[in-house]
């Protein structure tokens, strides 16, 4: 049977929870009971301090046995007790009693103590922890992580939310007990808690989890990718009707956007429509910039250029403004005003100096601009365009550009023929406005 690589994911959480019943201590009330009891908490606890978790055990199973309301840290140090036995048992019949117990543990709590929606969270972390990937226990594990999922909606500890899909993975690839829409409705729930975590991180301005959830529904994406092939027709057939019937649905556009961008079908227009709920929702940048470039492809530049602004508003950095205004350059160039589209180039460059391209689109407004500024008084002058193309080729890096500019340099000839020489410097008639040092092409 192919096995299938688990990482659990697991982030370090405080047990100092509020308790419920087990609030306060409750010792017996026969004093040489209490003395007893008081005996195996100092027994049981300076041994799991030591980490001799072996000598621990018996104190401990005492005090579940027969003070099991005393107070919810019996549960909490017995399940990092019973952990750590489980964790260095090698023979694999008692490490399945010793998990066995440590699950029991979190029953037990629930029984005497309650907070049921939060330790069935605990359960299930401990479940995936020896037994996602083990044989026969798979359904089980996925059980107990449905279970805590209903539970404790928005609520869920992180480090239950990646370890959730791959158990959802195993027992799709591995049980094929899951069909893609039981998966995908898991998929949702998941990325529905992401977007409220990552809203509450984002309001309470805590960057670091930001970062985190962004990155988790990233690879949450990546996973559920590897269960149901997310192909366009996959999403025209199962997903859009679903948007047709409630177009505002965000979460289910924002899956459609993503999916139909990685199968490249960008001209769909559902992907469209997906792209315009989730904006008016969220000025995305990412989205924003992406839904320029369609309408800017099918010469839709009103609607391009407002993407575009709206893009810029929100870019979060320079490198990424730049690449913004190149685009609006590239709409003005489009439109015919390359004196704008000249000027937004230049701003790309200013703001992100790296960036190249910029004097590439500079060269070809240049370049192409021998119809505008031509004379036809002197074949030298009106060349001069050229000269100009040149030099911003150059700054490009653009050397095939650069030789077909040369091409079109004047010949030695013709600048005799108005008396200049080369190395000498001319200023480009019209818009152009630029000064060049002449060369020629032989």
């Amino acid at each position: 049977m192919k096995k299938f690589a688990f990482v659990f994911l697991i982030l370090f959480v405080s047990f100092t929870s509020v308790f419920a019943q087990c609030r306060e201590w409750d010792f017996p009330e026969d004093a040489e009971m209490k003395a007893k009891t008081e005996e195996k908490i100092s027994l049981y606890d300076d041994y799991r301090k030591n980490k001799d978790f072996v000598r621990a055990k018996p104190h401990l199973d005492w005090l579940l046995k027969n003070t099991p309301k005393l107070n919810t840290s019996i549960y909490i140090n017995g399940v990092e007790v019973y952990q750590n036995l489980a964790r260095a048992e090698k023979d694999k019949a008692k490490q399945t009693v010793l998990i066995d117990s440590l699950l029991l543990l979190h029953d037990l709590r629930i029984q005497y103590c309650g907070e049921e929606a939060n330790v069935i969270n605990r359960k299930a972390l401990a479940a995936v922890m020896f037994w996602a990937n083990e044989n026969g226990k798979e359904k089980f594990v996925l059980d107990l992580m449905d279970k805590a999922f209903k539970l404790n909606g928005n609520n869920i500890l992180d480090g239950t939310i990646i370890p959730y899909m791959q158990v959802i993975r195993i027992n799709k690839l591995k049980l094929k007990n899951l069909s893609d829409d039981d998966a995908l409705e898991r998929y949702d729930v998941v990325q529905g808690i992401l977007d409220a975590k990552l809203k509450e991180a984002s309001s309470t301005g805590k960057s670091d989890l930001v970062t985190r959830y962004t990155t988790w529904k990233e690879e949450v994406d990546k996973i559920l990718m590897g269960l149901v092939d997310m192909n366009c027709d996959f999403v025209r057939t199962n997903l859009g009707p679903k948007f047709k019937k409630n177009p505002t649905d965000l979460s289910l556009a924002k899956k459609i956007f993503v999916f139909m961008l990685q199968d490249k079908c960008t001209d769909d227009p559902l992907w469209l429509e997906a792209a315009e709920t989730i904006v008016k929702e969220e000025k995305d940048f990412g989205i924003l910039k992406n839904l320029g470039i369609r309408y800017l492809a099918s010469e839709d530049y009103a609607k391009a250029s407002e993407k575009f602004k709206a893009a810029l508003e929100v870019a979060p950095g320079n490198s990424e403004k730049a690449d913004i205004l190149i685009y609006q350059g590239a709409i003005e160039g489009r439109r015919g005003s390359k004196s704008s589209a000249r000027e937004l180039f230049r701003q790309a460059i200013a703001a992100d100096a790296s960036k190249k391209e910029a004097y590439e689109k500079i060269g070809d407004l240049y370049y192409n601009s021998i119809n505008d500024c031509k004379k036809e008084v002197s074949m030298a002058e009106d060349r001069l365009v050229y000269l100009a193309a040149y030099d911003m080729y150059q700054r490009a890096g653009e050397s095939k550009k650069m030789a077909m500019a040369k091409e079109q340099f004047p010949s030695k000839e013709e600048i005799f023929l108005v008396n200049w020489k080369a190395g000498d410097t001319q200023r480009v008639a019209c818009w152009v406005n630029e000064s060049v040092t002449i060369r020629t092409r032989d």
